[in-house]
């Protein structure tokens, strides 16, 4: 049984978009290899400051595709424009939306976008867009020769781009390196648009290809990124003591391999950024959130409760289902925001507010998230009789 009551407000609590769907309309779609496009949504004008954003951060998109409802989140791959959203969606051998999506999606359909979210952002430079000349605070003033060096793979390249370019724009002392490794040049995703960025900042900006598949002059751009060629790119190519951020983004082993490495050599966490398509564990596959858990009246049970827009909701699970918070919350309220469920985007993130859990997997959340109590709810589970947690917060 559920029941929701009315919440007061808290002033006190720290401000945080609402994750919410909106239908926009697809205004372009764009080839970018043979198994990437780039989808341009128009943003109307009255839904503009909800789909503001910074430099890096996600959209979470809805469909209904042979009779399912699928979600998935695709990063921005553009610098803030007013009246638009750009992302770019690969390919993925046998994924559902991405198939579909390179195949079927065309101009004038509409689908379900949720406003911008994520943290994989320069803490250097960020510029929004609702303000795409300014920036937060006076980074660019105290950092105006920050250098940044990102490593991506495939569809990786997707939230560095839009980093690059708000980056090298917003600061005319400001550089980037960019390793980026593909099986070939016909799979480089934004080849034209990197070559422009390199033609525009040719002292400011440094693209390394590396193709596993093609044999390429220098030996060091040639196979995959191991843990040898690696340190020879740290050692060699990229100066890695005088770089401000990091910015990873790609397969778990790729983006894994270079944050030992460069935890080995003393660089601070807090200035490696990354982000990861999945979690690299095939055994545990996302989206089958929102299961039917059976009955068990003998069984212990033990309560969650959640608070979401307002209204507080109270649902009983038996202890032997082992459920997470997010499904035992959407079993009450279908609008229980989620995406990715696999612990990668932050979308189901919660404050708990009192109890004991297990979150089993976190490759979203910040450690100052972690400290003040924020849990990513698809991977939560209460070790307590009681959990309560708050989506508002």
């Amino acid at each position: 049984m559920t029941v929701e009551t009315p919440r007061a407000s808290q002033p006190d609590a720290p401000a945080r978009r609402r994750a919410t769907f909106n239908t926009l309309r697809v205004a372009d779609v764009r080839r970018l290899t043979e198994d990437s496009v780039e989808v341009t949504f128009a943003v109307p004008e009255h839904l503009q400051d909800d789909f503001d954003y910074a430099p890096g951060q996600y959209v979470a998109l809805r469909a209904e595709i042979e009779g399912q409802e699928v979600r998935r989140s695709y990063s921005i791959c553009t610098e803030p424009v007013p009246g638009e959203i750009r992302v770019a969606i690969k390919r993925d051998i046998g994924g559902l939306f991405s198939t579909w999506a390179n195949e079927q999606l065309k101009p004038g359909d509409t689908l379900e976008v949720m406003n911008p979210s994520g943290a994989f952002v320069s803490k250097t430079a960020i510029t929004s867009m609702n303000s795409p000349e300014s920036l937060a605070e006076d980074a660019v003033a105290r950092r105006a020769d920050a250098r940044l060096v990102a490593f991506a793979a495939g569809s990786g390249i997707t939230p560095i781009m839009a980093i690059a370019r708000s980056v090298l724009q917003a600061s005319e002392k400001a550089s980037f390196d960019l390793v980026y490794a593909n099986r070939s040049a016909a799979d480089v995703m934004f080849a034209e648009e990197i070559g422009d960025l390199k033609d525009r900042y040719p002292s400011r900006f440094a693209v390394h290809h590396v193709l596993s598949r093609e044999q390429r002059l220098n030996p060091l751009l040639t196979g995959r990124i191991d843990a040898e060629k690696l340190r020879s790119l740290l050692d060699h190519v990229l100066r890695t003591e005088e770089t401000d951020e990091w910015f990873l983004c790609g397969p778990f082993e790729l983006v894994q391999l270079v944050r030992d490495e460069l935890a080995s050599r003393g660089v601070p966490a807090e200035k490696v950024r990354f982000e990861l398509f999945t979690t690299g564990r095939p055994d545990r596959p996302a989206g089958h959130q929102g299961r039917s858990v059976a009955a068990d009246p003998e069984g212990k049970q033990v309560e969650i409760e959640f608070t979401l827009d307002g209204l507080t909701g109270q649902v009983s699970s038996p202890v032997s289902a082992r459920e997470t918070v997010l499904n035992a919350a959407l079993r009450s309220r279908s609008d229980v925001p989620f995406a990715c469920a696999g612990g990668v985007c932050g979308t189901c993130r919660a404050k708990v507010v009192s109890g004991e859990f297990e979150m089993e997997e976190n490759y979203a959340l910040e450690a100052d998230e972690l400290q003040a109590g924020y849990v990513l709810t698809c991977q939560t589970r209460p070790t307590s009789e009681k959990l309560v947690v708050d989506y508002d917060a």
